[in-house]
């Protein structure tokens, strides 16, 4: 390559660092949650990157809490013992050895490994779980389901499978002081100490509202909200999504996410986002550009 053009490669993204800068200021000093999961967590390559985007933030100010899920890799983990799953409406049912497989590869394996990559990146990065210093206070979640024939409504017992009750973010809040990212596993304390497994979406918007999150951001494999000719919704209020959800144009699996980003902003964030986690530096789009990289959802 000659000096020329590399000297215009180099202006252009100078270019770029300078209209990211009001972005930056935005943002300094405010709590900054990142759901990361999916094929994003599958990649090597996009877990680097990944990384890279999250000790930034760090570094130029922002305080990133990362919440990674690890559904696959719970289901390898239980193939490998032979032991079956069965999911109702996503859910996978979890015994007590079930809770115990899913406490070991969340909280073991996978969050130690993101850890891992953070300081890699030259990040300051510890990891915890829900349990750890009472974070995500937990009860068992509960699920209902119609009977085909009787049309009569019965509950479904999901074993150890729970829903956020509470969060304390002292622990966080120690650890953001002392400049280390916190990478949470979504495992939630109950009563008597019982462990239960929280959907990944679900704890970090809990966290995000817990936490006065400026910002949810909820990694996915899809671009964000879609419209009826799959063209991607730039922003929306909380009531437009709800009425989108009742026309059928939010369905499936967005919907559980879209309702992740209403119970957030409900519990204190100032705003969620839905984007494509397998986009590489698709963080820093979102919230250093003008165009963003996703859904923005806020408060009416």
């Amino acid at each position: 390559m000659d000096k020329t053009k590399r000297r215009l490669e180099w202006l252009e993204k100078a270019g770029l660092l300078a209209e990211a800068l009001p972005y930056m200021r935005r943002y300094t000093g405010k709590n900054i949650v990142v759901k990361y999961g999916g094929h994003a967590m599958g990649s090597e390559e996009l877990s680097r990157k990944f990384a890279r985007d999250i000790v930034i933030l760090k570094q130029v100010g922002v305080n990133p809490i990362v919440v990674h899920g690890g559904g696959p890799q719970i289901g390898a983990m239980l193939k490998k013992i032979h032991k079956q799953s069965e999911f109702v409406d996503g859910h996978r049912v979890t015994d007590a050895e079930t809770v115990e497989i899913a406490e070991m590869v969340l909280c073991g394996n996978i969050n130690k490994s993101i850890v891992a990559n953070l300081q890699n990146e030259g990040g300051r990065a510890v990891g915890l779980s829900g349990k750890d210093g009472s974070l995500i206070r937990a009860k068992k979640l509960e699920r209902t389901v119609v009977d085909p024939d009787s049309h009569i409504e019965k509950v479904i017992d999901l074993g150890f499978v729970g829903e956020p009750t509470e969060v304390d973010p002292s622990i966080i809040n120690v650890l953001m002081e002392s400049e280390f990212i916190p990478v949470v596993a979504p495992i939630g304390i109950g009563e008597e100490g019982r462990t239960y497994n929280i959907n990944a979406d679900t704890a970090a918007g809990a966290v995000a509202g817990g936490t006065n999150a400026r910002r949810l951001l909820l990694l996915t494999d899809v671009p964000g909200v879609l419209d009826k000719n799959g063209e991607l919704i730039r922003e929306l209020t909380v009531s437009q999504a709800k009425a989108l959800i009742k026309d059928g144009t939010i369905h499936g699996g967005m919907i559980p996410k879209v309702e992740t980003c209403f119970h957030a902003i409900e519990k204190g964030a100032d705003a969620s986002v839905i984007l494509d986690g397998r986009v590489a530096h698709v963080i820093l789009l979102e919230m250093f550009t003008e165009m963003g990289a996703g859904t923005l959802i806020t408060a009416d």
